[in-house]
């Protein structure tokens, strides 16, 4: 019986890199993957899935008000095998019920690997929903810079201060994101507002 995974983890703990070799291991053994992502995540370029030590692959963009259940049946992508989602913290909490659908009417296992929070810590829909429903949720560790395990997407600006109000969603890499354990965190929000 195929499953809903979701595997999550903070900025840098190699998602898109553990995606792509998932990709490449199915496409090894002869298997048909749909590796799909957001549509709002464009860093990379359009229909680009890059991680961060270079691996890449082509891959079909979501839009956000798109219904991924009949993409996948009217594109004939029931021919898969896997479908692997890359950024799906950016996805609805619809969106993520419609892969659900496929894992139940096509016996399709469905791969999701995204943040699980915010730079508020807080829950991005897409996570927030897959915690609610996935068969299986694995966290992908890194480390904050003190050695700890970073659970928190510190937002930061050029001098390298912590950012604590915005918009949920500002697309970026290293250049507006470290990941930072707990008490790093607050600490360094604490160290900010006394000065």
């Amino acid at each position: 019986m195929a499953k809903l995974y979701f595997k999550y983890g903070a900025m840098g703990s190699s998602k898109t890199a553990q995606a792509l070799i998932t990709k490449f291991n199915y496409e090894e053994r002869g298997l048909k993957v749909w590796l799909i992502k957001p549509a709002i995540d464009t860093r990379e370029g359009r229909n680009i899935c890059r991680s961060r030590i270079g691996l890449e692959a082509e891959v079909d963009l979501i839009d956000p008000d798109q219904d991924i259940y009949r993409e996948f049946c009217e594109n004939e992508q029931t021919s898969v095998n896997v479908i692997i989602v890359d950024e799906c913290q950016f996805l609805s909490e619809e969106q993520i019920d419609q892969l659900q659908d496929i894992v139940f009417d096509y016996d399709i296992p469905v791969l999701c690997f995204g943040l699980k929070s915010d730079f508020q810590t807080k829950l991005f829909p897409g996570s927030k929903r897959l915690f609610e429903i996935a068969d299986s949720i694995q966290e992908i560790k890194t480390i904050c810079s003190c050695g700890k395990k970073a659970a928190v997407n510190a937002r930061v600006d050029e001098n390298g201060r912590v950012i604590t109000e915005g918009n949920q969603i500002e697309i970026g890499g290293n250049d507006k994101y470290i990941a930072m354990c707990h008490k790093c965190y607050k600490e360094k929000k604490k160290e900010q507002s006394e000065k």
